[in-house]
């Protein structure tokens, strides 16, 4: 019975603590968002920042109102940065990759973008026009639309509509096997793909990890690169134009 009643106490001690958090977070919110309206950027960002550091926070919201301070601040590697944060958190949002795009024009670097070609084009942009929790989403409805027209099938009293449930599961089956696929082969994707922002004003990219190397070229500030491996105090990093070298770790900071 004590022990019950330790358990009853804790859930209710536990309660109060997390709507006492949820509180000071809507209450910060709030806060940073007024700070915003009266065009106080800089107190606003950091509102924001202790939201997220302090408050352990994260949502696309938090960090597209981030993005939009430094937008304004002219700080263009914070506002690419919390833009694309924000992207990871809700991928589809058309606002968030207008106001990107905005930030990104403000970027000294114009690094081209080398595309994929032939079959690995057709399947990659075939996979990416959805986000793999919207595949998997898919695939959960596509299963129950299966079970249905198995239903249909084993109770139809005719050939004919037999065949046309046959038909149908047959349609979603292959729906299923699709949307499963497309969203393991993005998820792998996403977790092979570790995308970093240049945060240095100016920094040299090395054609090896030693400062002593040459260098490959000169990148700054906004520029997004693909952390490829790590060596000590060294990544090392592809750009869109599939370009590689080696670059200070502290010099980027990376989105995952």
């Amino acid at each position: 019975m004590k022990t019950i009643l330790k358990s009853i106490v804790f859930i209710l001690l536990s309660t109060v603590v997390f709507a006492n958090e949820s509180d000071e977070v809507s209450k910060a919110f709030a806060n940073a968002n007024e700070l915003y309206k009266k065009e106080n950027y800089e107190a606003a960002a950091t509102k924001y920042e202790f939201i997220n550091t302090s408050l352990k926070v994260e949502s696309a919201e938090l960090y597209f109102n981030l993005g939009n301070c430094y937008y304004k601040l002219d700080k263009v590697a914070p506002a690419i940065y919390n833009f694309e944060k924000a992207l990871l958190f809700n991928p589809n949002d058309e606002v968030v990759k207008t106001n990107l795009e905005f930030a990104q024009k403000k970027a000294i670097d114009d690094i081209k973008v080398v595309p994929e070609i032939g079959f690995t084009k057709a399947i990659y942009g075939f996979i990416n026009t959805w986000h793999y929790d919207s595949w998997a989403w898919a695939a959960v409805i596509m299963s129950m639309l299966f079970l249905l027209t198995f239903l249909g099938y084993y109770f139809g009293n005719t050939t004919l509509i037999k065949r046309i449930f046959f038909t149908a599961m047959f349609v979603f089956l292959v729906g299923i096997c699709t949307a499963v696929s497309a969203a393991f082969l993005q998820k792998q994707n996403a977790s092979k793909t570790k995308p970093a922002i240049v945060f240095s004003s100016a920094v040299n990219v090395k054609a090896e990890p030693k400062n002593s190397s040459d260098d490959v070229l000169v990148l700054h500030e906004g520029t997004k690169v693909f952390v490829l491996e790590s060596l000590d105090n060294w990544k090392k990093i592809q750009l869109t134009d599939k370009t590689q070298g080696w670059i200070e770790k502290d010099a980027i900071k990376e989105l995952k």
